[in-house]
């Protein structure tokens, strides 16, 4: 797992109690970590009988607060001290016990006591059976905890460790991790912002079961949604087919085509600030779609015509509205990629144009890297070089950032 920048450096308290979902804690410790976040693990008495405080310390490099009895060098009150310093205290699992104790302000160990005294947000991850899920007191709980601001993540439906079905499983650490970057970027730089992105192919049906499209994965589309979540912008997601799960936080629509895509992006685009097309629209449809399938045999001819071109559709309203007031489009070339990319630029009345040559390795569809280079319509060209998905979309978001300011 790369750096994550809107975790680097900082401070978080991960809070364990006692339920089986505990192991699920010390892969989001790890991950946390990885993402250049600082992690302090407060276990209470109970966890420790599911997981030991030396995983956590071998996971996150720091040690492991499992006791408000046993002072260390560092401070007497660690539960004021390590409230004091989080950024963030997130608490998973969260059984249904430790909600109570939450909801009615008790403060029996170090866990429940740092979570009255920190004035960090705090993230709660519910993992408990069905039965204690459902039950009137846990939700009651759940909602006056919800009306003093804190944030509830889950639980999701699935198998029990009793063997039961139903809601009551700890959200898994990849979506925590998603709920985590929300809140700490909820007061960044594109705060109150509303942001549109495009992402994945299209698919024009040529019949019922055969369609025309192209490769595109969809990745550098989802990795700009989350660039802009973690930077505080409210996100609608507008993707073509494709399998990859939501950034937490971002509103999705899905469409199949590309008429169906220009509809969404042109009633979203009325309020936004900012459009970023990352998605691979077919330039051609079949001009018409057969209603049933075609069966094999002789050799096939298509007839062809151009499909909507959507940023033409946003510039004429843009023209009206005055928004969105940054438009990034993606130019996506075999060839003399550079001059391509300019003419998109100039033609579609772009601010940014992000530029590459699919035919390089590790710079096309289908993969977890690019290649970019971004030019602007001030003539500013730069040239990055070969990265994963999720830092160009960070490099991209930043010059959005700037776009915005000027």
């Amino acid at each position: 797992m790369e750096p994550i920048p809107i975790l680097k450096g900082r401070r978080i308290i991960l809070g364990v109690t006692g339920g089986i979902a505990a192991y699920k804690a010390a892969d989001l410790a790890s991950k946390l970590t990885q993402a250049g976040a600082q992690v302090d693990v407060v276990m209470t008495a109970a966890a420790t009988r599911f997981v030991t405080s030396l995983t956590f310390h071998a996971l996150t490099g720091r040690p492991v607060w499992t006791d408000w009895w046993a002072p260390t060098p560092e401070t007497a009150i660690p539960h004021v001290t390590l409230g004091e310093v989080a950024e963030l205290v997130v608490i998973a699992p969260a059984t249904a016990n430790f909600l109570a104790k939450m909801a009615h302000g008790l403060a029996d160990d170090l866990l429940s006591a740092l979570c009255l005294s920190t004035r960090a947000p705090i993230l709660v991850a519910p993992a408990m059976d069905v039965g204690m899920w459902g039950h009137p007191a846990t939700q009651e709980n759940v909602e006056r905890l919800r009306s003093r601001g804190v944030a509830i993540a889950g639980p999701a439906y699935g198998r029990m460790a009793s063997g039961l079905e139903g809601w009551g499983r700890m959200v898994e650490p990849m979506e925590l991790l998603g709920h985590i970057r929300r809140i700490l970027g909820r007061e960044g730089p594109l705060a109150g912002k509303h942001v549109v992105v495009t992402a994945g192919p299209t698919y024009e049906p040529i019949d019922p079961v055969r369609f025309i499209g192209n490769r595109s994965s969809g990745r550098q589309g989802f990795a700009l949604a989350q660039a802009a979540l973690d930077r505080g912008a409210e996100v609608v997601l507008i993707t073509g087919p494709v399998t990859l799960e939501t950034p937490v936080g971002a509103r999705r629509i899905d469409v199949g085509t590309a008429a169906e895509m220009a509809e969404a992006v042109w009633r979203e685009c009325a309020e936004a600030d900012v459009l970023l097309m990352a998605a691979a629209v077919a330039d051609y449809r079949p001009a018409q779609m057969q209603p049933l399938k075609i069966k094999k045999g002789a050799a096939l001819s298509l007839e062809l015509t151009s499909t909507v071109d959507i940023l033409e559709g946003v510039a004429a309203r843009r023209a009206e509205r005055g928004k969105p007031r940054v438009v990034v489009g993606f130019a996506a070339e075999t060839g003399d990629v550079l001059r391509n990319a300019q003419t998109k630029l100039q033609a579609k009345g772009l601010d940014l144009i992000v530029a590459n040559d699919v035919t390089e390795p590790g710079a096309g569809f289908a993969v977890e890297t690019n290649r970019v280079t971004l030019i602007d319509a001030h003539g500013r060209v730069e040239p990055l070089p070969l990265m994963s998905k999720a830092a160009v979309a960070e490099a991209i978001l930043d010059r959005v950032v700037q776009l915005l300011k000027e």
